[in-house]
């Protein structure tokens, strides 16, 4: 039985030899699927951060510092008192649309499922929230409002 479906005419593929097909040099990263740990990752864009340790403590700086900023986002008041609903509701949007922008890629970092990026993540969340959201930095006043009180200008992130 012929299996071919009308191809007898054309040429076989060529050959791979130790991943590489003809004149193309494509080195292939796997996706892992489970955590793992090392330098060696994609994270966010394809071949970054590459082979090179310095390259990839950049890529772990850059994550943390995503996670820091949905914290400083979720917890913070740029909105001035008495300001327009207008002026107002615009700022509130745009600070919204950058938390869930940010918080995406942080997602997406994680999903790189390096154990590196995943601790990074969590820190930079954690600190964050230490900062802007917790209590320690907090003035008496401000941690004895009543509970209908806003402490930030966005709702709280929901999944």
């Amino acid at each position: 039985m012929n299996h071919d479906h009308g191809m007898e005419g054309m040429a076989p593929p060529p050959q791979l030899t130790n991943g590489i097909s003809g004149m193309h040099h494509h080195k292939k990263m796997m996706m892992h699927m489970t955590f793992f740990w090392g330098k060696n990752a994609e994270i966010l864009f394809s071949g970054w951060p590459g082979m090179r340790t310095g390259m990839y403590a950049v890529a772990l700086v850059f994550i943390f510092v995503l996670a820091f900023l949905v914290e400083w986002l979720s917890h913070s008041r740029l909105i001035k008192p008495g300001s327009s609903n207008v002026s107002a509701g615009l700022l509130q949007t745009f600070m919204h649309a950058m938390r869930v922008g940010l918080a995406y890629l942080v997602m997406l970092g994680v999903m790189s499922f390096n154990g590196g990026v995943f601790l990074v993540a969590v820190a930079g969340h954690a600190l964050g929230f230490l900062l802007f959201g917790s209590r320690i930095f907090k003035k008496n006043t401000e941690t004895e409002m009543s509970s209908y009180e806003k402490n930030s200008d966005l709702p709280p992130m929901s999944c």
